[in-house]
């Protein structure tokens, strides 16, 4: 099966979720600076929603790359990926309109959580479909900083209800982690040529 209607169709989706989170900020009521005030914790969540999806993009971009072919679980689990990446515009507004609330930090988190553990998924059902000596599963290896994300993804949940602004903070510093560039499939397409 050929990867092309794969990778345009979830080119399509991303897109698409990003149009829609901007579609929900809002001007605020007045005309002068001060106003734009009481707009930074929405701006600040759809920034780093934006920041979140440009990442999903650009690992998937990368993983696809690396992948000679797909199959149905392949796309079965991508399409897993792409549903939990769907309600992240869901999720920032709510978190964006109560910034210091428990609920809406924590299903930010939780959304978070799962659209890293879809993306662990997508990418073991690519090596099934690649093979275990692909240039796949040679490049993400045992994937330790997808499995450190979930993991602080899953402790910044707990921080909720010890102190939202540091569950914050955590989903801030694992963006941080993949805005790294993630040089692993890059370093294996070099060795194979």
């Amino acid at each position: 099966m050929h990867k092309g209607r794969l990778e345009a169709f979830s080119d399509a989706v991303i897109a698409i979720i990003m149009t829609i989170m901007v579609l929900d900020l809002r001007a605020p009521k007045g005309s002068g600076i001060t106003d734009l005030k009481g707009t930074l914790p929405v701006f600040l969540c759809y920034a780093l929603s934006f920041v979140f999806l440009a990442i999903y993009w650009n690992n998937h971009h990368h993983m696809l790359q690396a992948a000679k072919t797909v199959n149905g679980a392949v796309l079965w689990a991508n399409m897993h990926l792409l549903f939990w990446l769907s309600l992240i515009p869901f999720a920032t507004d709510w978190m964006g309109g109560h910034s210091t609330a428990q609920w809406p930090i924590a299903l930010y988190g939780f959304l978070l959580l799962m659209c890293g553990t879809a993306y662990y998924i997508l990418a073991k059902a690519l090596i099934g479909a690649n093979g275990r000596d692909s240039m796949l599963s040679l490049a993400l290896g045992k994937d330790v900083k997808g499995q450190v994300s979930v993991g602080l993804y899953a402790l910044a949940i707990a921080l909720t209800w010890v102190n939202p602004c540091i569950s914050i903070g955590v989903y801030a510093l694992v963006a941080l982690m993949w805005l790294v560039p993630d040089q692993r499939i890059e370093r294996q397409n070099v060795q194979e040529e």
